[in-house]
């Protein structure tokens, strides 16, 4: 999270990139009033809802260009929700910008009613309160952090391109494009996949399976697995994550482990009728793919939070996911390396045994690396999680 504490961001099209180099950050006022050629990656009705949100001294936020002070936000995840991933850059503005009399500052999502919209001179006072809320790595709706992460600089009509410190964009081939298009500026364009949600590597072991890196949570598959034990506890890891951020899964999961239905080989699907998207996008409503729900399969990989990993229970779960998915109808399935973080297992053991039961699924699936330590290049080939040659 260092680096968003380092600058202030701007969210845009990749299209957009020379002509922000020649005029600026520009608000959508001036967007609009000199027709300026400009590629949009916000809906149309967020945008325009905007315009009726008024600052302190009465001017439409629309008079504004909008600074981020942490790009990892809902409004990302849904622009990612909606445009390739290799459309988008982050520009870095030099957080000397809040030094400006003139700019507002917003505790959160400036267009939120919740939100407080400050001039200079008191914003400048709540800069270390959003620090600490922007901390977060996720975000949900019922204690604001959804709001609070979105928090905004407001700049008035524009933001000289000198300003601009750097560009972030997803990956090595999309630098390149950029690298093109700024041949005679001398930024920086720095392939940082960690500030989009999307996987930073991914290895193709068979048409369907795959070894990413990156965030389970964000995953674009239909059915998201988190690892459990079989006590009721969400203590840690994945799981703390769920508990945080789903609580009607902790709920069940709670209610699962006091039944005793959730057992050592035996997953337990929960089909909610809510999206991922409508949870974490920033106004999910208008989403085209908002309607696409999310399941969460609990896979149990010990039996009390304190011990190791059970691999001979992780393949017992293994085969109930092969005998069932079909008939549960599981159409894509993000899973992660069970096991291998706070389970204590080995990822030499079980990511070949993972591989050897998905590798005969006929359905999308994410394998995602364990992220408490690097997996070494001779454990990640085809060759060795396979056992092809």
């Amino acid at each position: 999270m260092g680096k968003s504490s380092k600058y202030l961001y701007y969210i845009t099209h990749i299209d957009n990139v020379k002509s922000i180099l020649d005029l600026g950050i520009l608000s959508h006022e001036i967007i609009e009033r000199d027709k300026i050629n400009f590629t949009p990656i916000y809906d149309t009705q967020i945008v325009s809802n905007r315009r009726d949100i008024k600052t302190p001294d009465n001017r439409s936020l629309w008079e504004f260009a909008n600074l981020y002070f942490q790009p990892r936000n809902p409004m990302l995840y849904r622009v990612l929700c909606e445009k390739s991933i290799d459309d988008i850059v982050i520009l870095a503005v030099q957080k000397d910008i809040l030094n400006r009399s003139d700019i507002f500052i917003s505790n959160g999502n400036a267009a939120h009613s919740l939100s407080n919209i400050l001039h200079a001179d008191n914003g400048i006072k709540i800069i270390p309160q959003i620090m600490e809320d922007i901390k977060k790595e996720w975000w949900k709706e019922e204690d604001g952090s959804k709001r609070k992460i979105m928090a905004e600089c407001l700049v008035p009509n524009k933001i000289l391109s000198i300003k601009i410190d750097s560009i972030y964009v997803a990956n090595h081939s999309v630098a390149e494009k950029v690298k093109n298009v700024i041949k005679h500026c001398n930024l920086d364009v720095i392939p940082e996949p960690y500030m989009f949600f999307e996987n930073p590597r991914k290895i193709d072991l068979t048409q369907y399976l795959s070894v990413v890196e990156g965030d389970v949570f964000f995953s674009r598959m239909q059915t998201l697995t988190i690892s459990v034990n079989t006590v009721g506890i969400m203590g840690k890891g994945l799981a703390s994550r769920a508990k945080y951020q789903f609580p009607d899964i902790y709920v069940l999961y709670q209610d699962l482990c006091r039944k005793r239905v959730i057992k050592i080989g035996r997953p337990y699907l929960y089909k909610p009728e809510y999206s991922l998207d409508s949870l974490l996008a920033d106004e999910p409503l208008n989403l085209s793919n908002a309607n696409l729900v999310t399941w969460f399969l609990l896979f149990p990989t010990k039996r009390h939070w304190k011990e190791q990993s059970d691999i001979k229970g992780i393949e017992e779960g293994l085969q109930w996911l092969k005998d069932n998915y079909k008939r549960e109808g599981i159409t894509s399935l993000a899973i992660p390396a069970l096991g291998c973080g706070l389970g204590r297992l080995n990822w030499k053991d079980v990511g070949p045994l993972i591989c050897r039961y998905l590798s005969t699924f006929d359905i999308k699936i994410m394998l995602y690396l364990p992220a408490e330590k690097k997996i070494e290049e001779r454990f990640l080939t085809k060759e060795f999680l396979l056992g092809e040659s």
